[in-house]
């Protein structure tokens, strides 16, 4: 991306740094209740739809975008043509194989087709929701999460790429809900002022470092890391709580200089001492191809155990307590 291009997009994702606390609204693609590798305890992680990022093993295609999308799943198509009936776009058609063809010049994602569809074959990935909105379903079974230690965590795509309806809703859920515990799972490429804006309210951060080399970070997301160890930096050295996390992929970064330099990194910071190795597997995939976006990984298979345990081995040779999956 160019650098104007940059600038635009860290300015459109910049916040104040007093929340605003009134309802406001947000794009979010799923709610999950009893997540456990999302933070302490037994969770509810809000998945934000956009990310700055585009990274080649992304494996929720779906929150790469920041606006809804449709998408068909054949499988649980049961051939009722009721959704051609009720589409005022007539943006859907049905191919010679059977198939659905959804025209993205004319569909505007109404949802109209998805929500007359009897087999939920067709899916509208993407809803705006009030703070209100997500505070109802987070705090619905609260006492039974926060006594396992548990809370609320962000996730995405990004979260911070939605700053006010993030500080608006961790602000909340803090202060008028009393929640226990927060966190937020990030990429950290935004501007240093987002995370000011929202900090005081966050108990973890669940920080990404996905390679160490600027360039190659560039080639395998399309953005370098420079802004993003920065973040990093200044966050460590506020004071707040961190967990690196290294998603581990064969071939892409986990060769030794990247690994010695991810743990030179995450023990220079102030106060870290713990790194997440999250193995790189394929439950992805079929998103992309319902998606009708080509998987940028091909036949790449998961990481083996024994080379998860390899580099776990690794790391805590540096002196780093080293989790699995999360």
């Amino acid at each position: 991306m160019a650098t104007t291009d940059k600038q635009q997009h860290l300015r459109s994702t910049s916040c104040c740094s007093s929340p605003d606390k009134s309802n406001s609204q947000g794009l979010i693609f799923d709610i999950r209740k009893y997540t456990l590798h999302d933070g302490p305890g037994v969770r509810t992680t809000v998945f934000f739809k956009g990310c700055p990022l585009n990274c080649l093993w992304c494996c929720n295609p779906e929150s790469q975008v920041s606006r809804p999308e449709l998408v068909w799943v054949r499988e649980r198509c049961l051939g009722c043509d009721l959704c051609l009936a009720v589409c005022p776009a007539d943006a859907l058609q049905t191919t010679a194989d059977g198939a659905r063809a959804i025209d993205p010049e004319r569909c505007d994602r109404c949802g109209r087709c998805a929500e007359r569809c009897p087999g939920e074959a067709l899916n509208l990935i993407g809803r705006l929701v009030t703070v209100d909105e997500v505070l109802a379903e987070v705090t619905r079974d609260a006492l039974y999460f926060e006594s396992s230690g548990g809370g609320l965590t962000l996730s995405g795509g990004e979260p911070l790429a939605q700053p006010d309806f993030a500080a608006a809703l961790l602000w909340r859920y803090k202060h008028e809900e009393k929640g226990e515990n927060t966190a937020v799972e990030t990429c950290g490429f935004v501007e240093w002022p987002v995370f000011e804006g929202l900090a005081a309210d966050v108990d973890l951060f669940l920080y990404d470092v996905k390679h160490m080399d600027p360039a190659e970070h560039l080639r395998l997301t399309g953005r370098d890391n420079r802004l993003i160890l920065e973040n990093a930096r200044r966050l460590a050295q506020a004071g707040r709580a961190l967990v690196i996390r290294l998603p581990l992929i064969a071939g892409i970064n986990d060769g030794r200089a990247n690994l010695e330099a991810t743990a030179d990194f995450a023990l220079s910071l102030p106060g870290v001492r713990r790194i997440d190795i999250l193995p790189y597997h394929r439950l992805g995939a079929p998103k992309y191809q319902r998606l009708e976006r080509e998987y940028p990984l091909g036949g790449l298979p998961s990481l083996p155990a024994e080379r998860a345990a390899q580099v776990r081995r690794v790391l805590e040779r540096r002196g780093l307590e080293v989790h699995v999956g999360g």
